[in-house]
């Protein structure tokens, strides 16, 4: 395990958990990869409980930022009433969380994007002027048209990239379908936006639809959730924004080499969300790729990663894959700087004890990604009338869920079934279930725990 330490730059350390060996014709190595980030977030300016000042605002203790707030204004925001209003707050909340020299903006988004503020096409610079400004521009916000969730991501991009900022980030709320502009349109803007800025995404309240939210999120390597009472957004938009704060360094990659004959047959983040890396390799070198991993501060995330190598004879090893973490140069030219390392073994033997054992990290990632999946499944059966298959999804579900101890996404489940029995995974399918239960299911259900050590 290697580190990199520099003054602007969190230490980050990889390690590798694997069970390396391997029978005589296996040619598939599993592995979880730990990535973990310190010194970041700690000097971005989150106050202690005494201090007086939301949060700590003393320019240049943090990297350069800019933010774009992204409002959902469309007619559906006036029923109720109360729902901009509370969209008005959480903005406002987001606002005042800004650090001191943050480079901001808020668009108002129907089926088109406005600029709200600060206008002209810029960023404003976060004091305690601009963001009095920027709060008094939200009262100005009203409810009317329809929309384009393309269209407010493209003017982010404008916006965010016209700032040199390290740390490049937008917060998207929407409360209704993107019904203004086409699919293909929507999936052009997150090809054109994807690298150039991450995007955390809400939605509010149970007409909106969750795989295009959740689209937007996994393209923009953000957030995605659901805030299903829309007094709940002020709390919501102020964590987003602590944790946007709390950044260090941004267009982190998660690099990976393989020898000549091995390639990489999937790569999958697993914690603390799934999130699929696979097809966004993008090639840096005859047998290596990177994979974006989007902006760390203080965390630690899991991978995982499955390599195919030549088939050898027992006795023979093989280093299967070398896992770094790179970071860009400053400049954007020259190599990028390798910010740590860990290596993926492959040595094939005849003890059977040995070569069947799955490494417990392995197993417990590989039971989170499918709980991910027979969920999604479940439900798509349930919205389709087929409820055997429903119930046969969402009981493994449970299962997975009660076995692995993720407690959070066991309760979510127990509103859409009755539980029978957690470990064998019998339920049933319940009459009724509220829209706002079913579709918090489906919108955190990608959500895992840890494997315990």
């Amino acid at each position: 395990m290697a580190n990199f330490s520099k003054s602007n730059v969190p230490q980050f350390s990889v390690e590798v958990y694997q069970n390396e060996y391997l029978p005589e014709g296996a040619s598939e190595v599993h592995a979880i990869v730990t990535v973990t980030s310190t010194g970041g977030g700690t000097t971005g300016g989150i106050p202690m409980p005494d201090d007086p000042v939301t949060p700590a605002r003393e320019a240049g203790r943090a990297p350069d930022a800019a933010v774009v707030l992204m409002v959902d204004c469309s007619g559906s925001m006036d029923y109720p009433p109360t729902k901009l209003r509370h969209a008005r707050d959480a903005t406002a909340a987001a606002v005042e969380t800004l650090r001191d020299g943050t480079r901001f903006a808020v668009v108002a988004g129907t089926h088109v994007a406005k600029e709200l503020y600060p206008g002209n096409g810029r960023l404003a610079t976060a004091d305690a002027g601009t963001r009095a400004q920027a709060k008094d521009a939200l009262r100005r916000l009203s409810a009317g048209g329809g929309t384009a969730i393309g269209t407010w991501l493209r003017l982010a991009d404008r916006l965010l990239g016209s700032a040199d900022a390290g740390i490049r980030h937008g917060i998207l709320l929407t409360d209704g379908r993107n019904e203004h502009e086409s699919p293909e349109d929507l999936r052009a803007a997150l090809d054109a936006c994807a690298g150039r800025f991450t995007c955390d995404a809400r939605g509010v309240g149970t007409d909106w639809e969750v795989k295009e939210v959740t689209a937007v999120a996994s393209a923009l390597l953000g957030s995605v959730d659901i805030v299903a009472d829309p007094a709940g957004l002020a709390a919501d938009f102020t964590r987003m924004m602590e944790d946007v704060m709390g950044k260090e360094v941004a267009d982190v990659a998660l690099r990976l080499w393989t020898p000549l004959g091995a390639e990489i047959a999937f790569v999958r983040q697993v914690a603390p969300t799934v999130a699929e890396l696979t097809a966004r390799r993008t090639a840096t070198g005859p047998r290596t790729g990177d994979y974006p991993t989007g902006s760390w501060g203080d965390e630690s995330r899991d991978y995982h990663l499955c390599v195919r190598v030549p088939q050898a004879g027992i006795g023979q090893e093989m280093l299967a894959a070398r896992a770094s973490l790179v970071l860009p140069s400053a400049s954007g030219e020259g190599p990028p700087r390798s910010l740590s390392q860990g290596l993926v073994r492959a040595v094939w033997t005849d003890d059977m004890a040995a070569s069947t054992v799955i490494n417990p990290q392995v197993a417990h990632y590989t039971g989170q990604a499918e709980l991910a999946q027979v969920i999604q499944q479940g439900l798509d059966a349930r919205k389709s009338g087929d409820f055997d298959g429903a119930t046969a999804k969402l009981g493994r579900a449970v299962q997975l869920a009660s076995a692995s101890g993720n407690a959070d996404t066991a309760k979510l489940l127990s509103k859409v079934v009755d539980v029978v029995d957690a470990a064998t995974g019998t339920v049933r399918l319940k009459a009724g279930v509220a829209e706002a239960d079913e579709m918090t299911l489906e919108t955190r259900s990608t959500k895992t725990v840890r494997v315990k050590k």
